[in-house]
């Protein structure tokens, strides 16, 4: 146990860090921004190129770790939502907001690194492929879903579903994780590779995504206090900690994921809620105190299931 908690807590003192950092102003806001920039474009995007322009896929589809994970978070997505509008009679955009603080995991900036830190690179392999899909699929679903419940409860037209999938699709052809996922395969089916002092700034700038990673959330999180409807946004933290890891694990049994791909899924399934759900509440204008709670309820306790689970699938 005290083993796995040395993978698991140093990365929750790193955020921890962060926050610190950005709390006493030691860090401007804007640095923090600028950290999470050069994460999400360049570090992250290398890491996973360099990930999977030498992994040994060995016939292993994609398909089944998407479907594993994907059923869990339609399953924790839909609970949070018939729960928010049926036990708490709150109106169709909470539900959705709830639903996707519930479910979308912050997967780039804590799944990654801890990922890396517990499985190693057969579970980076299998958080890349994840990472191809996870972002647009789910900012597609909350875009469709809000768009509804909007149309439902504030009345007006709603666009359609070609229309999101334009603007979304456009945004994914431009997306760094994707562009990286792209030519780290192609690498990896020509046989090509770097030079060797091409390789060595491949690799630093690839270490350098986990700990900046996880000190930019850090710092991030003094913008999502906790206020507002504590039973609601508990119960989405709930749902987001334990419920979504559950059931990941129960569908990588039952799809019999490779042990590695399995643990990684849980793992990723585990960490604290994405930012992207507030992005989502922001954008229309709904649950933005209850996207910004359950992202820092769920961070705040993160490293006691984290480190559950971590224990649980060593």
């Amino acid at each position: 146990m005290s083993s796995v908690f040395l993978n698991v807590v140093p990365l929750f003192i790193l955020i921890l860090i962060g926050w610190m950092a950005a709390k006493t102003g030691i860090l401007k806001e804007e640095t923090g921004d600028a950290l999470g920039e050069f994460v999400f474009k360049i570090a992250v995007p290398m890491l996973i190129f360099r990930t999977l322009a030498d992994a040994h896929f060995e016939g292993a589809s994609p398909f089944r770790l998407w479907t594993v994970y994907f059923l869990g978070v339609a399953m924790t997505w839909a609970i949070g939502h018939v729960l928010t509008t049926r036990v708490f009679g709150r109106d169709a955009k909470i539900g959705v907001i709830a639903g996707m603080s519930g479910s979308f995991a912050n997967n780039v900036f804590i799944g990654l690194p801890l990922v890396a830190h517990v499985v190693g690179k057969d579970g980076l392999v299998a958080i890349s492929i994840l990472l191809a899909i996870h972002l647009p699929l789910m900012m597609v679903a909350g875009t469709i879903l809000m768009e509804g419940a909007a149309a439902k409860v504030d009345g007006g037209e709603k666009r359609g579903i070609a229309a999101v999938l334009k603007q979304v699709g456009s945004n994914l052809a431009r997306n760094p994780l994707v562009i990286a996922l792209i030519v780290g395969v192609a690498f990896n089916f020509l046989g090509l590779h770097f030079p060797s002092a091409i390789a060595i700034v491949v690799d630093q700038i690839s270490a350098a995504a986990s700990p900046v990673a996880l000190i930019s959330i850090g710092m991030a999180l003094t913008r999502y206090p906790i206020r507002g409807d504590i039973g609601l946004s508990g119960t989405a933290a709930v749902l987001k900690l334990m419920l979504l890891p559950t059931l990941v694990f129960l569908m990588s049994h039952l799809f019999a994921l490779p042990k590695d791909w399995a643990t990684a899924l849980v793992l990723t399934a585990s960490v604290p809620t994405g930012i992207n759900a507030w992005l989502i509440a922001q954008r229309f204008r709904s649950g933005h105190s209850l996207a910004a709670s359950v992202i820092s309820m769920t961070t705040a306790f993160g490293v006691f299931t984290v480190g559950f689970w971590a224990w649980l699938l060593g």
